[in-house]
């Protein structure tokens, strides 16, 4: 009922109307008394979040999400909810996220240091990765959310789990730091450490607070100063006091061996100027009047950072009045822009835009693709970072990412090539894959993607794959589920071109029994098969005799006089073996035949079958004409087996054997050697060849079939075949 009048209540308005005040109405009523695990009011900690977001450069539509996200565990069909209110983009972004916070959850319930368990770690961090990858608004809120539960937590002077702190410290803060996000990377750290390392904190927190005074008049002194001189150079700057947060001081006391009186940049200004070459002319002026520390400085302007970062970093000391140097000041030079991108990275650039009735799109207002690729590549990067930059131990060496031409994201394996690509995008592109466009060029199908890279597919109108991609040697495919739909269609055209053998085979029998008006499926479930096509696919692999259904079609005969049993002929062998070397257990003297539809032979495991007016028919106990018939009429099924004596000096047996196999020339030639070979005399073939397989049956004579298994392995060791066995 919630549900409904939420979704009367804000559907009569425009989606773009508002889109703030209309997503805090609708979650107010389902989280304003609700409280999250830290104790937080939930709707208090939505607001928080989108105010974050707001500041970190995040658009009302962005701010908006924040609130639907909360909404999604209190209604039963959020994902239908939402979307009815605000457009399938919120809905999916609402639910994408939710999943992924519960994921989070798990693993940190599951283990209590993040870096105990590395298993752990890096399925956690793949589900991140994957879930940023298809919507990139979620690094936002989770980088936002986050952040908030630490901050009320350090408000209300309540410690965190520590293993949420330290997932903080060691996975939210470097992402936030790849993607340039640098207030919130700051402000992780020192609330992550703040909960981790409470006394360091405290200890680094007074020593700085016993100078504050003293350095922010310093450093006020320092601003103005310098803002007046490169004012009379004709440089046009903005200079501000820069702190230094906690975190990476402690980060740069430990890592060089430092007293806290040597860390240079705890005193820092920060110029902004309008462009590049405004940058290095500060930079000479700075250098002029201070004494620079050359090993202190960096051109990130030059060579940015791997995240895209750019500035000039330099330590200098203020010039005493008898030439020594004064105590360091850090002074960073950057242009405006490289400035924006500082402080919020690709935030910065994340606006969103409308489209039309359906509500937000979710897509960049603009340079959508460019800003796609770059993020793709910072999360790779970040991924890197975690692994410890060493060649062969990254959290995804056996996986690659790469797009569509829509700038959507596609997860692939390591090696993987446009047809894999294909398949990943669905199974009947793959199956029309004809060529492929990388980054704009034409490229051969196995060519082996990498990371970044834009995919196009080329694909025909209809039409299947080439048998060639399953073969290894030519490198088509590397994904084992492309692989098996290309199997998955073969075997399906193989199967439909049986079924339509055997239907055929069984309409011409049903013709001339002039019983073509019996419906094939109700023929099918007299004869054991759910289906008519199970029936027809037996038949067209001659698996199941015509005999048989021509036995169900005719009128049943009269039944024998109670007397004188079933009428028989009898054998001209003695009366403890039949002919063919079989006894017959409780009836002797009965005259046998063998099968012809199973071809059993010593030392197969056997049953018999009475037949009417022609003895008994000896099947394999595997036949599933024998199973049907046995089943059918269960009073004429008899126990055989083969007889004590050996058999007669040259005896020999017909069986079957079928063998598929890539068509070429001199296959047939290179098989029958094989047989003629093992002196097994070949006396009957059937081939077929369909599409470049052909399928084969052979029937030979053997003495024995335990030797027969023998000479089938070396019959699938012939090149070309797939299969060979016995029917």
């Amino acid at each position: 009922m919630a549900e409904t009048a939420l979704s009367a209540a804000t559907a009569e308005r425009s989606p773009v109307d508002n889109m703030l005040a209309r997503a805090r109405a609708f979650a107010a009523p389902l989280i304003a008394d609700e409280t999250l695990d830290t104790g937080e009011n939930t709707l208090a900690h939505a607001d928080a979040v989108a105010a974050i977001v707001a500041h970190m450069g995040g658009s009302e539509a962005m701010q908006a999400a924040s609130y639907l996200v909360y909404s999604c565990q209190h209604l039963n069909r959020p994902l239908e909810v939402i979307a009815k209110v605000f457009g399938d983009n919120f809905a999916l972004l609402a639910v994408e996220t939710t999943k992924l916070v519960q994921v989070q959850k798990q693993a940190r319930t599951a283990t209590g240091h993040l870096l105990e368990d590395a298993g752990t770690q890096t399925e956690n961090v793949r589900k991140m990765l994957l879930a940023f990858s298809r919507d990139l608004r979620v690094v936002m809120l989770r980088l936002a959310s986050r952040l908030q539960t630490l901050r009320y937590a350090a408000q209300i002077r309540r410690p965190v789990p520590e293993n949420l702190a330290r997932e903080s410290l060691q996975v939210f803060a470097p992402l936030a730091n790849r993607l340039g996000i640098w207030q919130v990377k700051w402000e992780l750290e020192d609330l992550s450490f703040r909960f981790l390392e409470p006394e360091t904190y405290k200890l680094i927190a007074r020593l700085l607070e016993e100078k504050r005074a003293e350095r922010e008049g310093y450093v006020e002194q320092l601003r103005l100063q310098l803002e007046q001189d490169l004012g009379v150079e004709g440089i046009q700057a903005k200079v501000q006091g820069r702190p230094k947060n906690i975190y990476s001081i402690v980060k740069k006391m430990r890592g060089k061996s430092l007293d806290f009186a040597q860390v240079f940049d705890i005193t820092a200004l920060r110029v902004v100027v309008p462009d590049v070459k405004d940058c290095y002319a500060v930079l000479a002026w700075v250098h002029s009047h201070f004494q620079p520390i050359p090993e202190e400085f960096d051109d990130y302007i030059a060579r940015p950072k791997p995240n895209g970062y750019q500035s000039l970093h330099t330590v200098v000391r203020e010039l005493a009045d008898d030439g020594t140097g004064g105590r360091p000041i850090e002074i960073q030079i950057r242009t405006e822009q490289m400035h924006e991108h500082a402080e919020h990275g690709v935030a910065a650039h994340w606006a969103y835009k409308e489209a039309g009735t359906k509500g937000y799109a979710g897509v960049w207002a603009g340079g959508e693709y460019d800003a796609k690729i770059a993020v793709l590549r910072q999360l790779l990067a970040w991924e890197r970072d975690l692994s410890g930059g060493e060649q062969g131990r990254g959290l995804f060496d056996d996986r690659i990412y790469v797009l569509t031409p829509d700038a959507a994201i596609v997860e692939l394996p390591q090696g993987a090539t446009p047809v894999d690509f294909a398949y990943s995008v669905h199974t009947s592109l793959g199956h029309r894959c004809r060529g492929a466009r990388v980054d704009g060029a034409m490229v051969p199908l196995n060519t082996p993607l990498t990371n970044g890279q834009t995919v196009e597919v080329i694909a025909a109108k209809e039409g299947g794959p080439s048998r060639d991609w399953l073969n290894a040697d030519l490198g088509y495919l590397a994904s084992h589920r492309a692989r098996a739909k290309v199997r998955a269609w073969f075997n399906a055209q193989i199967t439909h071109e049986t079924v339509a053998r055997g239907r055929e085979a069984v309409e011409k029998l049903l013709q001339r029994e002039g019983r073509t008006a019996l419906k094939l499926d109700d023929l099918a479930a007299r004869l054991g098969f759910k289906t008519a096509d199970q029936l027809f696919e037996v038949v067209g692999k001659d698996e199941f005799s015509l005999r048989s259904i021509e036995n169900l079609l005719r009128p049943a005969e009269p039944p024998p006089p109670a007397d004188d049993g079933v009428t028989i002929k009898k054998s001209r062998a003695s009366d403890k073996s039949s002919r063919g070397g079989v006894l017959v257990v409780g009836v002797s003297s009965l005259m046998t035949q063998l099968a012809k539809c199973c071809r059993p032979a010593p030392p197969d495991a056997i049953g018999g079958f009475v037949t009417r007016g022609h003895g008994v028919s000896i099947h394999r106990m595997d036949c599933s004409n024998y199973r049907t018939m046995a089943a059918t009429h269960p009073e004429r099924a008899i126990d055989v087996q083969w007889g004590s004596n050996k058999p007669e000096a040259g005896a020999v047996y017909a069986v079957d054997v079928a063998v598929e196999a890539t068509d070429r020339q001199g296959l047939l030639r290179d098989i029958s050697d094989v047989f003629a070979r093992e002196k097994m005399n070949v006396i009957g073939v059937q081939t077929q060849s369909v599409r470049g397989t052909a399928w084969m049956t052979f029937t030979i004579e053997i003495a024995d079939a335990t030797r027969l298994g023998q000479v089938l392995g070396t019959v699938r060791a012939v090149n070309g075949v797939r299969w060979a066995r016995r029917r």
